[in-house]
């Protein structure tokens, strides 16, 4: 069974593209703790891509950015490629199947860049009107 669960933070923004039939995919990377520390007293820490596809890449484009913290799940693919210099190379990729955002929306986790609540005046703050209603006491069942 091939199956990884990660959590960690986003090293970078999200990039949503496409492929050239069309589908969209979200690469982004995320930086996870080890839960020890190492003999110089640092937390070492690893670096994992992510690639996530259609609907999810693009949910993710859309409401993560670089700093929040996401939970991933999904599986482990090694990719082999060759260099510019001519030296085989092995990448480890995870493909996300699922993703959950950690970091709360209004959150002024990153340096203050997350976006604002909308203003009390804008367009979608207006709360909707509840109609009052004659009750008479009675349990309708």
């Amino acid at each position: 069974m091939n199956k990884v669960f990660l959590i960690g933070n986003l090293t970078r923004d999200p990039e949503l593209t496409e492929t050239n039939s069309g589908v969209s995919i979200c690469r982004f990377a995320i930086a996870v703790n080890r839960n020890y520390t190492g003999s110089d007293g640092e937390r070492k820490t690893d670096f994992f891509n992510v690639t996530a596809w259609r609907s999810l890449g693009e949910t993710v484009n859309r409401y993560a950015k670089k700093g929040n913290k996401v939970a991933v799940s999904g599986t482990i693919e090694l990719r082999n490629y060759e260099d510019s210099q001519g030296v085989k190379r092995t990448a480890v990729d995870i493909v996300a199947q699922d993703v959950e955002f950690l970091t709360p929306r209004n959150s002024d986790y990153v340096e203050g860049d997350a976006p604002a609540a909308p203003a009390s005046g804008s367009r979608g703050s207006k709360k909707p009107t509840l109609q009052s209603f004659d009750d008479d006491g009675d349990i309708p069942f």
